[in-house]
């Protein structure tokens, strides 16, 4: 199995600059529409479209949706990781703020980094890079740290799913990592995951009884679009991609950027509110992605 992957370059660094501005919306997009389509069928469906979507790319590009390399059982165990992460992420938005979730769902690229230091060589840290991650996540803490703990009381449940989620974003980045994912095609990757996690969360939300959509709007139809359509398939496709080909562990520091955004996104959409901490919050952030992207 292939283990070197390219060092961080000028056309990485703008993929995940666009990456992260699209993944920063996405909580907001889950929040605008969780009143009218139930959370788990919201999460099944935007899986379930994006599978259509992927296979169907696939099959205009002539690649076989089935193929004896070995892949299945990585896959699977990608797919179902996947779907405890958007069921954490989805449930919890019912508890918690967008920008909360942003803030510890985000904590993943430490949960990754940690996972690839002990499975995948190459993908080793030094300890100055992992004083950036320290640095960056601190930032994300100090983003959201003027006033958010008044409501701790109401908010610890969908802050604890957000952490969860966290935790399963970087165990299914480092299953694609250091299994033969590493070497599939990006659309294979992506195709395991979105169809296992649309069984499984369409199947949940069917057996738990939370199938009924409320009247739909024009903002919860472009909410469904975007989640499905920009993130779950286009965004994705490219994450899979940029993983056969950089470093694991250095592209998800780059993530710290979308709790930014999402925090953004909240203010301007929402209307979330945010402190002064926030400028200085963008200063660590920038500042650890840098440490952690020192060139070895």
């Amino acid at each position: 199995m292939k283990t070197t992957t390219r060092p961080i370059d000028a056309a990485a660094l703008a993929i995940m600059f666009g990456l992260c501005t699209i993944w920063g919306g996405q909580q907001v997009a889950v929040k605008l529409a969780v009143t009218v389509v139930p959370p788990v069928l919201q999460a099944g469906l935007r899986s379930l479209i994006a599978s259509v979507l992927v296979g169907g790319w696939m099959l205009w590009r002539r690649q076989k949706l089935v193929t004896g390399d070995g892949t299945l059982p990585a896959g699977i165990l990608a797919g179902v990781l996947f779907s405890l992460e958007f069921l954490c992420i989805f449930i919890g938005l019912t508890h918690t703020t967008a920008s909360r979730m942003a803030v510890f769902l985000y904590s993943a690229p430490c949960f990754t980094a940690i996972g690839l230091h002990w499975t995948v060589p190459s993908e080793r840290l030094r300890p100055m890079q992992w004083l950036g991650m320290v640095v960056a996540f601190c930032g994300i803490v100090v983003a959201f740290s003027d006033g958010s703990s008044s409501n701790l009381a109401k908010t610890w449940p969908g802050d604890l799913l957000g952490i969860l989620a966290g935790v399963f974003w970087g165990m299914t980045t480092v299953v694609v990592r250091a299994s033969r994912l590493a070497n599939a095609a990006a659309s294979k990757t992506l195709l395991y995951q979105l169809a296992v996690s649309a069984v499984l969360l369409c199947t949940l939300a069917v057996v738990t009884g939370n199938v009924h959509i409320g009247a739909m709007t024009p903002t919860t139809w472009v909410s469904l679009v975007y989640q499905s359509v920009g993130v779950a398939f286009a965004s994705y496709l490219i994450w899979f991609w940029m993983l056969t080909r950089y470093s694991a562990a250095r592209l998800a520091s780059f993530s710290f950027l979308s709790p930014l955004f999402g925090v953004t996104f909240g203010v301007l959409i929402l209307g979330e509110s945010v402190g002064w901490r926030f400028a200085a919050a963008v200063v660590l952030v920038l500042s650890g992605i840098s440490l952690v992207n020192r060139r070895r």
